[in-house]
């Protein structure tokens, strides 16, 4: 393996005890490029020509306050795969809030577990004080990487290759855009919505395959709210008004306390694609809180959509004698139980109906982006660590067959969000591979992992060797090289 680093940036983090800046949360700090690298198993595959990107969260400064893991400052790390050989290479995302505290040496900003006045400076996202660390997700949309932050941020692009900073996404309106932008790869176009303390409360925008900004909706909600993710069919967008939300009368006092309004439905508005306000269809369902959705698709009157649905959305604090609880059991998924969940939203009678595809613990789940919006076959979820914000392994779903396999990493070793790379010149919807990025904690290293979905429970087919132990973090795509 041939290494090549990057000279430092500046970092002031000190040793701590929190969970989240310990263990695979360890902050990465280095920026290296390597080539050549070492194949532990296997061979890379000859049929496999595209990008894998992962954005991370690597705090680089002493916080202000009380640290929250979705505060970290952006890292993507990046493998090319080309003829049989892989590459590797890892940047920060160069945000305005990263410059202004390398200015600084220090923190400026506080964090999602911070009261008011913890920052030093105004910030960003709905919260309205935090920094856009544009460290939550990476999307790739008219040639361009795009890293996007966790409560609606400026967006950042860079070159999805080299990961050279090309600035600021041009058409991001003043309110942002969520953390999870939606791609459709036969049209080109990007989908996207963002959400603040101000009426009408949410945007949705549409923008074409060159980067232009086509269109732009106000979707009124009855007051502020907190919605993660949205997804798409052929002729719809799908956002959400879910009943977790900020507790009114403590945001007069600006206090950011979410919780389960009781009596409220989940409500999910069906937005014809290039759709005025006055042609939204609005949806209710059993109240739930979804952090993210799989695909939707049209099948006669009724739009299908999947994703995972929260049985216990507010969770109690787990035992912590450090008083990280209330932190660990809202990123748990074993704490706030999400399970893989139908709905269908009858456009005739303006229904909708429900049902649970698995009662397993399931979450940050993928497909093969050549069906997105269209019916969907198979779905590969994550399987997370009791306790932890931490995947141990995947399971394939066959929603024809009713079938599923499932794949465990040992005891230790801790996955990443594992998108579908289709093999060049597939047929089968399940013609290709889940690549993921795995932090082994005995070892201390890391690897690049690629599961065959065609042989799941066969578990990694290969294992590349990565450089340095990279920080666990939230999301990953997979880019073909060719589509935009």
């Amino acid at each position: 393996m041939q290494i090549s680093r990057l000279d430092p940036v500046i970092a002031t983090l000190q040793p701590s005890n929190h969970p989240y800046l310990n263990g695979a949360w360890t902050p990465q700090h280095e920026e290296v490029t390597a080539t050549d690298l070492h194949v532990i198993e296997g061979e890379i595959p000859t049929d496999l020509d595209g990008i894998y990107l992962r954005n991370t969260e690597n705090q680089l400064h002493q916080p202000l306050g009380r640290y929250h893991p979705f505060d970290g400052d952006g890292m993507i790390h990046q493998i090319d795969f080309r003829a049989g050989t892989a590459s590797y290479r890892n940047r920060w995302v160069r945000t305005r809030c990263f410059a202004a505290e390398q200015e600084a040496v220090g923190s400026l900003w506080g964090g999602l577990a911070d009261r008011a006045g913890t920052s030093k400076r105004p910030g960003f996202g709905a919260h309205g004080s935090l920094k856009d660390s544009s460290s939550t997700d990476i999307t790739v949309h008219a040639g361009k990487a795009i890293s996007t932050f966790y409560q609606c941020g400026e967006g950042y692009m860079l070159d999805p290759e080299t990961l050279e900073p090309l600035g600021l996404a041009p058409w991001v309106p003043l309110d942002g855009i969520s953390a999870h932008p939606k791609v459709d790869d036969r049209t080109g176009e990007l989908m996207f919505f963002n959400y603040s303390k101000h009426a009408p409360y949410m945007h949705y925008g549409v923008v074409d395959r060159a980067g232009k900004l086509t269109d732009y909706i106000p979707v009124a909600l009855p007051g502020p709210r907190l919605p993660h993710d949205m997804t798409f069919s052929e002729h719809w967008s799908i956002v959400n008004d879910l009943p977790v939300f900020w507790d009114a009368e403590l945001l007069k006092r600006d206090i950011h306390a979410a919780r389960l309004h009781d009596g409220v439905p989940a409500r999910f508005a069906l937005i014809p694609r290039h759709g005025t306000p006055e042609e939204i269809r609005w949806f209710e369902a059993t109240p739930t809180y979804i952090l993210h959705f799989l695909n939707a698709y049209e099948d006669g009157d009724e739009v299908v959509m999947d994703g995972y649905f929260q049985e216990n959305p507010t969770p109690a604090p787990l035992e912590n004698a450090d008083g990280y609880g209330h932190l660990m059991a809202y990123v748990d998924e074993h704490s706030f139980r999400s399970k893989l969940h139908r709905w269908r939203f009858n456009l005739a009678d303006g229904t909708t109906k429900e049902e649970r595809l698995d009662d397993r613990v399931l979450e940050f789940g993928m497909i093969n982006q050549r069906v997105a919006g269209r019916r969907h076959r198979y779905i590969y979820s994550s399987t997370s660590k009791p306790g932890w914000f931490l995947f141990n392994g995947f399971v394939k779903h066959d929603l024809d067959t009713g079938e599923s396999w499932e794949v465990t990493l040992d005891e230790g070793r801790y996955a990443s969000e594992a998108p579908f790379a289709p093999r060049a010149r597939a047929v089968d919807e399940d013609d290709g591979y889940l690549v993921s990025f795995v932090t082994d904690e005995a070892r201390g290293t890391s690897e690049c992992i690629l599961i065959d979905c065609k042989r799941f429970n066969d578990g990694p087919v290969c294992r590349i060797a990565l450089p340095h132990k990279i920080s666990s973090g939230t999301h990953a795509c997979w880019a073909e090289r060719g589509i935009e």
